[in-house]
């Protein structure tokens, strides 16, 4: 593998941020960024990538390739956390196994950004319209962890999901719906729109990005903690399962004939796991899940080993295929 995309990408300002942040928690500094603020350095980024896709896919129309692409996004999204579950099981309960199952079954957005950052900083182009197969995968893994837990737990004929409850935090929870509402305005106002906002979605991103994932290393080193809780099992499983789907990913990418740059995007995408929503509908919907399994698992093992070494990682196989 070439060691230079690795350099290449840990180089990056906002992923040198998130090294920053890590080395605060594990050298105890009072490095703190007051709660309120990440959060609304989220729901920006959410905006942001949502607007540009809805401006790219006005580009490039929907096309025959559009369409198999979000096919797939949601394909991926439905069998990842099928396989997933029946391989945690070997290990943990039902419940836990669908919790965690459903986590690496969607997606993790600052990931896909991450990414996308790291191919514009190689030059490498990629179509917006990658955007709405992140939303699309965001929400389809809570659905199918839910219907595991139905199956497979043994007070199931006593269990009564909400349904109405559930299907509302899928898939009209905060980041789906930024996601899908800022893409919708930058359909319906287009170049026009790209161009008004350009101070505010163009110049603006990649320094929020960079503080953001200043935050993300704080977190992350301070979840470290509750790895020791999950055993060397889920430690493995959080290294390797990301390897898998973004191989899966990278089939499918093959076989349907998506460009270098958007493969990157759909690998990442299959590889990532949910660290916000997903933890979030799980805690609703399977109090019985351990939360410290499943989010520390995915945000302190998949997602720091996604953007330092998966994401180069991903690139070099693509070249490799797609030469």
């Amino acid at each position: 593998m070439d060691v230079s995309l690795i350099v290449s990408n840990i180089l990056n300002p906002p992923v040198l941020a998130f090294f920053m942040g890590m080395l605060a928690v594990f050298l105890k500094s009072d490095l703190e960024i007051p709660a309120p603020i990440p959060k609304l350095f989220s729901l920006y980024l959410l905006f942001a990538i949502g607007f540009k896709g809805g401006v790219e896919l006005v580009k490039s129309g929907i096309s025959q390739e559009v369409i198999l692409t979000m096919l797939a996004a949601i394909l991926m999204a439905c069998i990842v956390p099928i396989y997933t579950f029946f391989i945690l099981k070997v290990k943990l309960d039902s419940y836990n196994a669908a919790a965690i199952a459903a986590t690496y079954g969607s997606i993790s957005a600052v990931t896909f950004i991450t990414a996308s950052s790291f191919l514009t900083q190689l030059g490498i182009s990629f179509d917006g319209y990658m955007v709405a197969a992140l939303a699309l995968m965001e929400s389809p893994a809570i659905v199918v962890g839910l219907i595991l837990v139905k199956l497979f737990t043994a007070d199931q004929s006593d269990r009564e999901f909400n349904w109405s409850e559930v299907l509302q935090e899928a898939f009209l929870n905060s980041s789906v719906f930024l996601l899908v509402g800022s893409l919708i305005m930058g359909l319906l106002t287009g170049e026009h729109g790209w161009t008004t906002l350009k101070p505010f979605t163009q110049d603006m991103f990649y320094g929020v990005l960079t503080f953001f994932l200043l935050d993300m290393g704080l977190l992350a080193a301070k979840r470290i903690k509750d790895l020791q809780k999950t055993g060397v099992f889920l430690i493995l499983f959080a290294i390797l399962i990301p390897i898998v789907n973004a191989g899966v990913g990278l089939i499918i990418a093959k076989l349907i004939g998506m460009p270098q740059g958007d493969a990157l995007l759909f690998s990442v995408l299959c590889a990532s796991a949910s660290y916000i929503a997903v933890p979030a509908a799980m805690r609703l919907t399977v109090p019985e899940a351990n939360p410290s399994l499943y989010v520390s698992t995915a945000l302190a093992v998949t997602f720091p080993f996604n953007i330092i070494i998966g994401i180069p990682f991903y690139l070099y196989a693509i070249n490799i295929f797609w030469s």
